[in-house]
């Protein structure tokens, strides 16, 4: 099934194009795919086969300069099936994943990571312009 949303629905806070690693597993069949972009509140990960909207799981992300991965919970809000693609079309396949959190102390130290990741790749200077310009995305990425 998939589910569309105008993009300003779904944003709210500032995502960021970004590809790292994710692991995760489902009916003991093991995925690793990638993300295309990450905000505090989610991410999309590119897949071809995308989780029932709704799924909440948990997943690993890579993180350069990180020694162990980030275990994070999500919930499934959105999908974009292969099929559903058409010619010429910029959208890939894949799934946006809201985080879900156990409680403040978890929040905080995952937007701290996604902070200093979107610092490291864009450069402060441009993190701050982009993070004081508004707009953004909340549940999910893409």
């Amino acid at each position: 099934m998939t589910a569309e949303h105008d993009s300003d629905e779904r944003r709210r806070n500032a995502r960021h194009a970004i590809e790292l690693k994710v692991e995760y597993k489902r009916l003991n069949k093991f995925f690793a795919d990638y993300t295309a972009n990450i905000c505090n509140g989610g991410t999309f990960i590119k897949t071809q086969k995308p989780l029932d909207i709704g799924t909440e799981f948990v997943f690993k992300l890579f993180v350069p300069k990180l020694e162990e991965p980030l275990r994070i919970k999500g919930e499934v809000k959105w999908v974009v099936q292969p099929e559903d693609i058409g010619d010429g079309q910029k959208r890939e396949p894949g799934m946006g994943i809201r985080f879900i959190y156990r409680d403040d102390d978890e929040r905080r130290r995952l937007e701290s990571a996604v902070e200093k990741l979107m610092i490291d790749s864009l450069g402060q200077l441009l993190y701050s312009k982009l993070m004081s310009g508004g707009g953004g995305r909340g549940d999910g990425g893409a």
